[in-house]
């Protein structure tokens, strides 16, 4: 196959890797837990608690993930991800006691580790420079499917094939599907198919504001990922209505990474990224002022908001400091979030059980603080 025919695939591979691999680990357990837990003598307590822990393991993975793409690039990390996405989807499949189980989870926390996002976009970055805003976003765009689609499959696969049978079918997807994809279709970085890195990485005040930025945001989408159904049934709607309603979330995000798509891409990210972190307030705003009927915006809001925040992440980083040591530094602003979010669940939960207008206020709260962290924010090149 021609090059200039390879290349055309690399946006579609790196979309279709980000939707096995968020499907298969970061969406997994909402439909996993419940089925895994009784095969395993264990509570479904016991498996968040295990996610939970995973999440710290990808947090404290996430800078030598970093280094890695900048070193070896983007390429070699998500090939090795797909085999540890694997193995811990193996690793679940095969569980008998809770032990196995929670290996497998920790396993999974690896692989997120080291290869969702950011080393997706450093192949973007590595092969477009400033250029790779719009191939960024539509990476992000295909990877909402993960979520979109992945409870769904995953539900599916349950039901037909037994909860043992979902794992081995995502483990055989990450080895027999994305792994030949990657090998085939994307560059070498040890062939100059990575970014250049220009020494070690110092935190400054615009790291600290991007890292406090997606600190929030992660913390804030977690939360509702967990809570979403159950904040919307404490605002007035019935169980069948919230369900109905939490699905808006989805659909709000991908219909935000379509506009950013097809928009002509002259916008400030600093600016998109300030809109983005009051569209959760506006959204509890509406509820509170609308009643019942308007609950929900929460979701709107929160889609919305989340879907820009997601391109964000790896937009900021290049837009702001170029593309030199582009994996280590996003990485390093995201490492903050990636541990908060491990106790999002829980410390929403005790919110949401005093009222749900406490539970917004905090959300909300926390959206503010990330409005604020967006001024500031200057490019290298401008200051």
């Amino acid at each position: 196959m021609p090059r200039p025919a390879v290349s055309r695939l690399i946006v579609p591979v790196l979309g279709l890797g980000m939707i096995v691999s968020f499907a298969s680990s970061y969406y997994l357990l909402g439909v996993l837990a419940e089925p895994l837990a009784a095969g395993v003598g264990t509570t479904p307590g016991v498996v968040f608690t295990a996610l939970s822990g995973a999440f710290l393991v990808s947090a404290a993975l996430s800078p030598f993930g970093g280094r890695w793409i900048d070193r070896r690039g983007g390429r070699e990390a998500l090939s090795a991800a797909a085999v540890i996405f694997a193995l811990g989807l193996g690793l679940l499949g095969l569980a008998r006691e809770p032990v196995a189980m929670v290996a497998g989870v920790l396993t999974l926390g690896a692989g997120m580790g080291v290869g969702l996002y950011g080393p997706a976009y450093a192949v973007l970055v590595a092969l477009h420079g400033e250029g790779a805003k719009k191939p960024i976003t539509a990476v992000s765009l295909l990877g909402a499917f993960g979520g979109a689609l992945g409870w769904p499959l995953t539900l599916l696969m349950i039901q037909t094939l037994g909860w043992r049978g979902a794992c081995f079918v995502w483990a055989g997807a990450h080895l027999a599907l994305c792994l030949p994809l990657y090998a085939a279709v994307l560059p070498d970085g040890r062939t100059g198919g990575r970014p250049p890195s220009a020494g070690r990485v110092r935190w400054d005040g615009a790291m600290i504001r991007l890292a406090v930025l997606f600190a929030g945001a992660w913390w804030v989408a977690t939360a509702m990922s967990a809570h979403l159904p159950r904040l919307l049934i404490r605002l007035g709607l019935s169980a069948a209505e919230a369900a109905l309603a939490a699905g808006l979330m989805a659909g709000a995000a991908i219909a935000v990474r379509l506009i950013a798509l097809a928009a002509p891409g002259k916008g400030s990210p600093v600016a998109a990224a300030r809109a983005a972190t009051l569209l959760h307030p506006l959204g509890a705003l509406a509820a509170f002022v609308g009643g019942p009927g308007a609950a929900g915006a929460v979701a709107l809001g929160q889609g919305a908001g989340n879907g820009l925040l997601s391109v964000a992440s790896g937009v900021l980083p290049l837009h702001l400091f170029g593309r030199e040591n582009y994996g280590v530094r996003q990485a390093l602003v995201l490492t903050p979030a990636r541990f908060l979010q491990a106790a999002a669940p829980a410390l929403y939960g005790v919110a949401l059980d005093r009222s749900a207008g406490l539970a917004l206020l905090l959300s909300s709260g926390v959206c503010l603080v990330m409005f604020a962290m967006t001024f500031g924010l200057r490019r290298q090149a401008d200051l």
